[in-house]
């Protein structure tokens, strides 16, 4: 997963490929995983093309989660989703944040390396 900081980023909306980067899967899976969650529902213009929110990326997270870390079928994921949505996103921010500062280690000691 491409980990960025969204705060830090003042866009409102992402184009599929961004999105596709962001989470680390192709675009033809956010389109599948679209008709399969319909919530996720990204904004469309005229011409169709998707306009990803934060929140959208959030629950694209929350899927991938569960799909390919968790190891979960579709229909795992819909349950667990419906269900334990709070917990959930509890669990996936940590390994988030966990996951960054792995990075941030992983880089100071490889700066570390080079310097010493």
């Amino acid at each position: 997963m491409y980990l960025i900081s969204m705060e830090e980023n003042n866009k409102l909306y992402y184009s599929i490929k961004e999105v596709s980067e962001i989470v680390g899967v192709k675009s033809s899976v956010l389109r599948f995983w679209e008709k399969e969650f319909p919530h996720i529902a990204p904004k469309r213009n005229d011409r169709k093309t998707r306009f990803y929110t934060r929140e959208n990326i959030d629950d694209i997270k929350q899927i991938y989660f569960l799909l390919k870390e968790q190891g979960l079928t579709l229909e795992g994921a819909k349950l667990q989703l419906k269900h334990n949505k709070k917990k959930l996103l509890s669990s996936q921010q940590i390994i988030e944040k966990l996951t960054l500062i792995r990075q941030e280690l992983e880089d100071l000691k490889k700066s570390l390396d080079e310097n010493g």
